[in-house]
């Protein structure tokens, strides 16, 4: 697979996870990039500026190839918060289909305390060039599982004592009004959709983000207000 991007090519080189890079010839000002890339052995190719014309806007004439990220099974999250002495936090998406929400999910899940995200192979997003980007980095660090079929998923989740919070708008009660303490795995619907009804049938209970002046919010929004609550109500039971 093929990155772009300063910062993106950046975060994978810091991962490890860049096997060659590409830069314009034109472009010189990149020495941090140049210095890493000979740092960790990796090759760099000096390309003509055409190399990034079949690229989207905001390659910045800078690209790298990239190993496939190794996806992780749903119980070793699980087991992965019970080595830290952590309640399981994971985020599920059903039918997240926007790259950049992908993204931009990934990296508030990683900021506010998730152990993982759970996709589902259809009618979903995976992880494209332009996840990698809208993450910053993230998407290198989030366990990520990749389920055949999410609702299945949230069967095994509700088996093994996880709390299913799904979200809607304007259905359900505020965040702030429910226990977000306890191991929990929180499902976000897709842009416009929502969550289809057997994913709804498989919850425990909704969420909703109280909101005025609009109908809703982005999917990747709502996913950070959701989290900061938890982490809000986690951190305070510390306390």
């Amino acid at each position: 697979m093929l990155i772009y991007g300063v910062n993106p090519v950046m975060e994978a080189l810091r991962a490890g996870a860049v096997t060659k890079i590409f830069v314009s010839a034109k472009r010189e000002d990149i020495p941090h990039i140049l210095s890493l890339a000979r740092e960790r052995g990796v090759p760099v190719d000096r390309v003509a500026p055409s190399f990034f014309e079949a690229l989207p806007k905001g390659h910045q004439s800078v690209a790298a190839k990239v190993r496939e990220k190794s996806f992780m099974g749903t119980g070793e999250m699980l087991e992965a918060a019970a080595k830290v002495g952590e309640p399981p936090l994971l985020v599920a998406l059903d039918g997240v289909e926007d790259p950049r929400n992908l993204g931009a999910i990934m990296r508030s899940a990683l900021a506010l305390g998730a152990h993982g995200i759970i996709i589902g192979k259809h009618r979903q997003s995976g992880l494209t060039p332009e996840a990698f980007k809208a993450s910053a980095g993230a998407a290198w660090s989030l366990p990520v599982s990749r389920e055949a079929n999410i609702k299945y998923a949230l069967d095994m989740l509700k088996e093994n004592g996880l709390v299913v919070a799904g979200t809607a708008a304007g259905v359900g009660v505020a965040p702030w009004e429910a226990d977000l303490r306890v191991p929990l795995v929180l499902v976000l619907g897709g842009e416009g959709a929502g969550l289809r009804r057997v994913v709804t049938e498989r919850c425990d209970y909704l969420l909703s983000v109280p909101v005025r002046g609009v109908e809703s919010l982005n999917v990747s929004v709502s996913a950070g207000i959701f989290l900061s609550e938890v982490l809000r109500q986690r951190s305070s039971k510390k306390k």
